[in-house]
């Protein structure tokens, strides 16, 4: 167990979602924090939320990151905050550019701004895959995000102590949103609908996304962007998990979707390092020091980490195995 959060005060932007009830879950039993402080916009979610954990060192604070003034008053008096509030469903960032702009780029100013003045001590935001060689506009804002919190470390200044770093993941087993929920709502229909038979992607569960960023606050020195060693699986194979025997049906590629997601670049490999079960993407930049992160290993320079290459592969069975774990199937 950790020692990193004991008594500390954490905030929690975009607390309500799936990775937020995840986080908090886990952090209460396994680090027991002074406080934490879910900031989000729904009311109805925070009082369902409260309900079901029932625990006093939760505070539930009404806010978007859209709103600097409340964020400022959010942050007063906290330790660590995770960003992890956006708009993230690409065709609504699609039909609605514009709100995706003040609520992943506008918002993740405001998170840094606010963190800097209460003198925060860590920060990390949550990124995506679609942030890497981005084709929609959900994967542009993350992108940008990404590097607004990582030159954040360059405006904290003389006499501040507060530092930026992503994390970076793929596709969650589960989460609001995601395949997992829409094939086996399709396989009561008896039809399920695949946009390309070719698709792959990365897949993570809830819990070790919260596990890597716990990892990240602990071991983070600023501007870095951590990358977990995850499986990848083909999207027909989980279609096939779910829903056997039941037909696919081919509906052509969405607008702004990729056949294969990119969780590190080659240009990104040059300043990465390897470790046992992640990756470190080191900033270019003067406030990054050559020593942090020493023990890592250079990648080779025409590294490329991506879900079609990926050397970690589901088969149907750990498919299977992972979505009975995560109750989305029965054994």
């Amino acid at each position: 167990m950790s020692n990193l959060f004991k008594d500390k005060t954490v905030l929690l932007t975009g607390g309500t979602g799936s990775f937020g009830k995840k986080f908090v879950e886990m952090l209460l039993k396994e680090h027991d924090p002074y406080a934490i402080r879910v900031y989000s916009r729904g009311e109805l979610a925070q009082v369902e939320m409260e309900r079901a954990f029932h625990d006093e060192r939760l505070r539930f604070l009404i806010g978007d990151v859209r709103d600097r003034t409340r964020l400022y008053r959010a942050m007063n008096g906290v330790d660590f905050v995770v960003h992890a509030a956006a708009l993230k469903h690409v065709p609504v960032c699609e039909y609605n550019p514009i709100e995706a702009v003040k609520t992943n780029i506008e918002g993740a100013s405001n998170v840094i701004n606010a963190a800097i003045d209460n003198n925060v001590e860590k920060i990390v935001a949550l990124s995506t895959d679609k942030a890497v060689q981005p084709v929609n506009l959900y994967g542009a804002t993350k992108l940008v995000a990404e590097k607004l919190f990582t030159q954040g470390n360059a405006y904290t200044g003389e006499g501040r102590k507060t530092r930026f770093s992503c994390v970076r993941y793929g596709n969650v087993i589960g989460s609001r949103g995601s395949v997992v929920p829409l094939f086996v709502k399709q396989k009561k229909s008896g039809k399920i609908t695949i946009t390309d038979k070719r698709m792959t992607r990365f897949w993570i569960t809830l819990e070790d996304g919260v596990r890597l960023v716990v990892k990240s606050l602990e071991d983070m020195r600023g501007g870095e962007v951590f990358v977990p060693k995850i499986p990848s699986t083909k999207i027909t194979d989980l279609a096939d998990v779910i829903a056997p025997d039941v037909p696919h049906e081919v509906i052509g590629i969405r607008p702004g979707e990729k056949l294969h997601e990119v969780l590190l670049t080659k240009d990104e490999a040059r300043h990465s390092k390897e470790f046992e079960k992640h990756f470190i993407i080191e900033p270019e930049h003067g406030f990054w020091s050559s020593g942090n992160h020493c023990k890592g290993k250079s990648l080779d320079e025409n590294f490329e980490y991506a879900s079609n290459t990926n050397n970690w592969w589901l088969s149907k069975n750990e498919l299977k195995e992972l979505l009975v774990k995560e109750k989305w199937m029965e054994q």
